[in-house]
């Protein structure tokens, strides 16, 4: 499923995407598989593929080229962030095979809380890709909205349902 690259700058309302996206993946995963899964969470939860700010998942990960062509295609940035911060992230649905393979127990909840910042909110909790045809799933994310910022001017966030 192909998704259009967002330009923010030609929304006419003032609003300002808040909502960060945490991916967890296999080696080799498909932009397909990220992309796909990333907008069934976000269909799913109301939220708009617009209103998304970043994909965030851990440091070993950035270079993995599923998730930048899947931040690509968002029109966002992907951050990493070491294993060591991740797993002092308290997760809802944590993995042994996170922990084995990643040294922290969960990447997709902990990577978007940690780029939602303080006061952030986790919004839809893990979700696993479902590739079909008998293939394991390779994408894991679940979805933040950022918390408030001191020194950032107020203005609307991206309302649930907003394109």
């Amino acid at each position: 499923m192909d998704h259009p690259q967002l330009d923010h700058r030609q929304r006419p309302d003032p609003v300002i995407p808040d909502l960060v996206v945490g991916v967890g993946s296999g080696r080799g995963v498909s932009v397909g598989e990220v992309t796909g899964l990333v907008a069934a969470a976000l269909a799913g939860a109301g939220l708009a593929p617009g209103c998304v700010a970043e994909l965030a998942t851990v440091e070993a990960k950035v270079r993995e080229p599923g998730l930048l062509a899947a931040a690509e295609r968002f029109g966002v940035p992907l951050r990493g962030y070491g294993a060591a911060m991740l797993a002092a992230v308290e997760v809802t649905n944590p993995s042994t095979a996170a922990l084995t393979a990643m040294g922290t127990p969960g990447v997709a909840e902990a990577a978007a809380l940690l780029a939602a910042g303080p006061g952030g909110e986790l919004l839809v909790a893990k979700r696993k890709s479902e590739p079909g045809g008998g293939r394991p799933s390779r994408a894991t994310c679940a979805i933040a909205r950022r918390g408030p910022q001191k020194g950032r001017r107020p203005a609307m966030a991206c309302p649930d349902g907003a394109q």
